[in-house]
């Protein structure tokens, strides 16, 4: 079964904006990696899940419930990182942290002091005086913090440095191994290998691939033929590339990448 489900969603802003016929599921345990530049329809088809928009076409579900009419009760157990995250800049990090949960009526068992300590982040600062990469930090405290076992994860890692990042994608493949179910959009494509089961890429709005990642791969892969001077070369070349040969013909397959399969469908657009 999906935890996460979106069913032919559409929503038209005109002149070619917006997300088209969308459709893609989830199922529980399993992280699907968003891909795709700004302005392809990851953050519009984001905030459908979250209740935020109502689809002109189609719907959006969590655990079987409408995100639009039942988005106050999706939002209780839902782990959420926008893409541009707004703070009450008057307030100190730990005075937000607290209203959070107040809000989320977060107990004892909260992951906030765990959380804080792995991204070493001190929160008794104002947030208006915080550098970007602090705020993306209270960002994921706050989101996680309640232990949600759905992960809504847009451009999450923007503003942090590399150590950082790396903390959060090895945060990210263990919350997946504690059967979290995870949508991730990112630009990061090595923190979406990494982490993620399936893959979808979204262009001009519309989802033009989709599938578990080694299939994808599979479907990418491309033959390059080449002639050696005898059929002896021939043979320690194929042994050595993995390829077949045919007298002095090897022909060896190369798989791409996530990033090389992205860059066919927007290498020279963007």
């Amino acid at each position: 079964m999906n935890r996460i489900g979106v069913e032919h969603l559409t929503r038209d802003y005109g002149s070619g904006k917006g997300v088209f016929d969308v459709s893609f599921g989830i199922e529980e345990g399993t992280a699907f990696g968003f891909l795709g530049p700004n302005g392809a329809g990851k953050t519009t088809t984001i905030r459908h899940l979250m209740g935020f928009l109502r689809p002109q076409a189609g719907k959006c579900t969590i655990d079987g419930l409408d995100c639009w009419k039942e988005s106050f009760r999706i939002q209780e157990h839902v782990g959420y990182i926008p893409g541009e995250i707004n703070f009450f800049d008057d307030m100190t990090g730990v005075e937000f942290l607290h209203f959070i949960e107040k809000y989320r009526k977060v107990g004892r068992s909260s992951r906030k002091d765990e959380l804080l300590e792995l991204f070493e982040l001190d929160p008794r600062g104002k947030m208006k005086k915080m550098s970007k990469g602090m705020k993306q930090k209270l960002g994921i405290v706050a989101a996680l913090m309640h232990d949600p076992q759905i992960l809504i994860l847009d451009e999450p890692t923007s503003g942090l440095d590399p150590l950082m990042q790396g903390r959060f994608v090895d945060l990210i493949a263990a919350e997946k191994g504690r059967g979290k179910t995870i949508l991730l959009s990112s630009h990061m494509f090595e923190e979406v290998e990494r982490t993620c089961d399936r893959i979808g890429i979204i262009r001009k709005g519309r989802l033009v691939e989709e599938g578990p990642v080694d299939a994808l791969r599979q479907r990418h892969v491309h033959p390059y033929t080449v002639t050696l001077e005898t059929e002896e070369a021939a043979r320690a070349f194929a042994s050595d590339f993995d390829g077949t040969a045919e007298g002095r013909f090897v022909t060896v397959a190369k798989k791409q990448s996530l990033e090389e399969i992205f860059m066919e469908y927007y290498g020279g657009e963007e």
